[in-house]
């Protein structure tokens, strides 16, 4: 019922719309051969020329009016483009008049400066109607009594405008403030709504208005300043929401619909990450481009910024049929003219992954697949030998042996000084990779970062099931910290990476600062709307098998240089001797095969010497 009567309302707007434009047209003229007989009576001939030419000019102008897309906006929102499209109709029709009154009259009786009049007073009708309609609706339906939430608004540059003129338009609403940093902006009012002082003020200002509600629309804001909205926020009590990053609004207007609780990642990985699009469109764009782990967290969004890129065809190869399938369907459906091939299938397989090399030719191949949870490969140090060094050795050979352009390892922190079966094993991965590339056409490139918020078996879900459950929520250690990253901020550093590399390059991301763990867990409880030691317990249970206290981006042996993208530093690369490392990947693959634990423990330590093991055999 309610669809029925938008649809009428509609209709019935635009044709209201039509009818006004069309009384306009006589209008018009008329008014053009008053002011060209300087306000006086019209002589009767020229009386006789005006309702000619508003005969031949009704059908004439209105049909351009129609055709010319007048009527597919509302009045409420005109804007610059809707005045663009009146002078356009109205210069138009002019033409047109003038062919037409020519072919059949001559223009006999027609003074000249009509048809240069006629246009002008049109176009000046027409757009203050609609002006005066939007200023109507926009301000003077503001100045009537107002009801709903008090809301304080953080942010007072574009989209906090922007947001307030939407508010201004809904019920349950009532913006009643602004703070903003800006000093310049203190004491003027921005739709009617004052800003009142800095966001250091925030809890005084909300106080002094009686806000019921917190709005920060501040989309560039980096966490520093998020956070101290949010310790703000939190102190004062009322509920409060936030514009997403500009990363992910990235397009569309801001209204609020956007707005959505803050989250974890909004407060650990808000940076914003500026990438040379133009580089990473050229080895890309038009390319044949393979991603191995591609239903994973990071191997689902590599998938989804390759794409925007415009490759000839993303290849997604993936273990799990569900993943595969998630990552399909979405890539599907947010890029539908773009060539996907599913592939199922283990880099453990040789002959799979030799197939689709084969018959795909790949030009650029994003390596993702691997297994990462730390505890799981300490009980499995054999499954993560077969898969994180062997899986991509087999990978790594089909790039070479089938003259693939670029090949990027995706590594982790965790490779560095290794406490753990998975470390080792990706430093093992980013080995074989380097002294590879020394021997092949193919660029190989390594990439290595530390946790990414979200991802699957990472600590945040962990900690979020946690606290749904009422929790305690588990950490192993006080002191326990780690560097944090969002998914999106990750993938762009890769195919960033990807395009500077030339091969054999460690190219390790700046995380910024490392987080303690126990203030992630008191922040998650708390964003959940808990007290921290109150609602919801933290208890700490130790550290796991394989886990160390902090990570390290890069061995002491490595250095580390700049680069031309303050994110990305450059890690010396370590060369072996390739038949002795040939060798002890044979001995790693047949004691991982046979399950001779000892055996692979003690191959992996000559291969990464800085491995201190764990794992009990």
């Amino acid at each position: 019922m309610r669809i029925n009567s938008l649809l009428h309302s509609i209709v019935f707007s635009r044709w209201s719309a039509l009818v006004h434009d069309l009384l306009w047209i006589p209008s018009a003229l008329f008014l053009s051969y008053w002011l060209r007989f300087n306000l006086d009576n019209l002589p009767v001939v020229f009386q006789q020329t005006l309702l000619r030419l508003i005969i031949f000019a009704l059908p004439l102008q209105g049909g351009i009016f129609w055709y010319s897309g007048l009527y597919r906006g509302l009045w409420r929102f005109a804007s610059i483009p809707d005045l663009v499209r009146i002078v356009k109709a109205s210069l138009c029709g002019t033409l047109v008049l003038i062919c037409v009154s020519a072919l059949t009259t001559r223009l006999v009786g027609v003074p000249r400066s009509i048809f240069f009049l006629y246009p002008l007073i049109l176009t000046a009708g027409l757009s203050l109607s609609r002006i005066a309609y939007r200023w109507y609706k926009d301000h003077h339906l503001s100045f009537r009594e107002r009801t709903g939430l008090r809301t304080v608004v953080v942010g007072a540059g574009r989209a906090g405008e922007m947001l307030v003129r939407d508010l201004n338009h809904r019920k349950g609403y009532q913006a009643v403030g602004f703070v903003d940093d800006n000093k310049n902006l203190y004491g003027r009012e921005i739709h009617g709504i004052p800003v009142l002082g800095s966001i250091a003020r925030l809890e005084e200002i909300v106080h002094f208005l009686n806000g019921e509600l917190i709005l920060i629309a501040i989309p560039s804001a980096d966490r520093r300043l998020l956070q101290k909205i949010v310790d703000q926020c939190t102190r004062i009590g009322l509920p409060y929401k936030t514009l997403p990053s500009v990363f992910e609004i990235a397009e569309g207007g801001i209204s609020i619909e956007k707005l959505r609780s803050v989250t974890v990642e909004d407060l650990l990985g808000r940076e914003v990450i500026e990438i040379n699009h133009g580089a990473v469109a050229a080895y890309l764009s038009g390319k044949v481009v393979l991603v191995t782990g591609g239903g994973g967290s990071i191997g689902s969004e590599l998938c989804r910024q390759i794409a925007v890129q415009k490759p000839d065809m993303i290849i997604i190869f993936e273990s799990s049929e569900y993943n595969l399938y998630s990552v399909d369907q979405d890539l599907q459906r947010e890029f539908p003219q773009l060539r996907i091939k599913p592939i199922l299938g283990d880099i453990k397989d040789e002959d799979r992954v030799f197939w689709v090399f084969g018959n795909y030719l790949p030009d650029v191949v994003f390596h993702a697949a691997a297994y990462k949870h730390v505890p799981m490969l300490e009980f499995n140090p054999a499954e993560g030998v077969r898969n994180n060094v062997i899986g991509t050795k087999i990978v790594a050979e089909a790039a070479d042996r089938f003259n693939v352009e670029r090949f990027v390892l995706i590594s982790t922190d965790k490779a560095v000084n290794p406490a753990n079966t998975m470390g080792a094993t990706k430093r093992a991965a980013e080995l074989y990779c380097q002294n590879l590339d020394r021997r092949s056409e193919t660029c190989f490139i390594t990439t290595r970062f530390g946790n990414v918020l979200g991802s699957t078996g990472s600590v945040v879900p962990l900690f979020q099931r946690q606290i749904e459950a009422g929790g305690p929520v588990t950490v192993t250690h006080k002191e326990i910290t780690r560097y944090f990253m969002t998914i999106p901020e990750s993938v762009s550093l890769i195919l960033q990476a990807g395009s500077m590399g030339q091969g054999g390059e460690i190219f390790v991301l700046d995380m910024g600062e490392p987080v303690l763990i126990k203030d992630l867990a008191e922040q998650m409880i708390s964003l959940s709307g808990f007290e921290p030691g109150r609602d919801i317990e933290i208890i700490y249970i130790g550290l796991r098998p394989g886990e160390k206290l902090y990570e390290e981006l890069l061995h002491e042996s490595e250095g580390l240089q700049t680069t031309r993208h303050e994110k990305l530093l450059l890690a010396r690369s370590r060369e072996v001797d390739w038949a002795w490392l040939q060798e002890k990947t044979i001995c790693l693959e047949q004691a991982a095969s046979s399950r001779n634990i000892d055996k692979l423990l003690a191959c992996l330590h000559d291969v990464v010497p800085e491995f201190k093991s764990q794992t009990q055999a």
